[in-house]
């Protein structure tokens, strides 16, 4: 039970993630359809996030005292020519291949990993845009139809499915099986080239 607790958070996910899931499938009203894969898409990033985050780990910054900790004991020790990355701080590789040099300042920091809060970053942004456009498809849809609800907007659609008299003249003109607009005294391509 004290494990199960622990993982409060994933906790929270699902229950995010079930709670968008119930909305999009329960609720025909596209607003709320629209809400519930927000939901959803925020379990989604709390999901990533915590995966992201090490116990007892910090932010993936090295502090400046610690980089320059580094340098210098890496100038003392005579590895110089292996060089520092652009941050100032020891590569891994040397750090890594050399036993000697886990004593070096800084190497017992833990660190948070910061590849999913980055993809989190971009995937809130592309949420955002999508959210803009269904949105715009939704005050689309209520002009056209008057009405947001998905079951109304089927009965529109069935009513208006079968062709009538109407429809068929505007789209198609029979005698010339042509698009509307033309008319019967337009020359054809073949027509017109001779």
């Amino acid at each position: 039970m004290e494990q199960a607790a622990g993982l409060y958070n994933y906790w929270i996910v699902i229950v995010l993630m079930m709670t968008g899931f119930y909305i999009v499938l329960a609720r025909r009203n596209l607003i709320k359809a629209v809400i519930g894969l927000n939901i959803f898409q925020t379990s989604v990033f709390l999901l990533y996030v915590t995966m992201g985050k090490v116990r007892g780990g910090t932010a993936p910054i090295i502090p400046p005292e610690v980089a320059e900790a580094q340098a210098k004991a890496m100038h003392e020790t005579g590895h110089s020519e292996h060089g520092t990355h652009a941050l100032g701080t020891v590569s891994e590789e040397i750090v890594g291949a050399h036993a000697a040099h886990a004593d070096l300042p800084g190497a017992d920091i833990i660190y948070s990993n910061p590849l999913p809060s980055v993809l989190m970053l971009t995937a809130i942004v592309v949420g955002i845009a999508t959210t803009a456009l269904a949105l715009a498809l939704v005050v689309r849809i209520r002009e056209d139809y008057g009405t947001i609800e998905e079951d109304r907007i089927l009965e529109i659609d069935r009513a208006d499915g079968l062709p009538d008299d109407d429809d068929e003249d505007q789209w198609i003109d029979a005698d010339t099986h042509s698009l509307a607009g033309s008319s019967p005294d337009t020359p054809t391509d073949s027509e017109s080239v001779n």
